[in-house]
C-alpha cells in the first residue's frame, strides 16, 4: 500500500504528517510505503490513499483518483489512526 501525506510545499507539516502515519501503520502491524509530498506533485502520483489537511482537500479532490481524508491535527496519532481504519474499512 502506498500512502502520501500531502502539503502545500511537501517539506514541514506533510513530514511531520508521514511521522505520525509511520506510527500508525505500525500499530495497525500494515505493510506499507508512506511518503510525504507537494500538493503538485500529489496530483499526479499513484498513491492509494493521500492524507492532508481541510485547506488542501479541494484542490487535491478534483485532480486524483486516490481517497483524500482531511487530517486537523498531523501530529495526532489518534485522528491520524482513525482516518487511516477509515480507510481500511473501504477497503474490505
Amino acid at each position: 500500500m502506498k500512502i502520501l501525506a500531502v502539503c502545500g510545499f511537501g517539506v514541514g507539516s506533510s513530514m511531520v504528517l508521514k511521522m505520525t502515519l509511520q506510527k500508525a501503520v505500525a500499530e495497525l502491524g500494515l505493510e506499507a510505503e508512506v511518503e510525504n509530498t507537494d500538493v503538485s506533485s500529489a496530483k499526479g502520483s499513484q498513491a492509494d490513499v493521500i492524507f492532508t489537511s481541510n485547506e488542501l482537500l479541494d484542490e487535491l479532490k478534483g485532480s486524483t483518483k486516490s481517497p483524500i481524508y482531511p487530517i486537523k491535527k498531523y501530529m495526532d496519532l489518534v485522528e491520524v489512526k482513525a482516518a487511516l481504519e477509515a480507510y481500511l474499512s473501504t477497503q474490505a
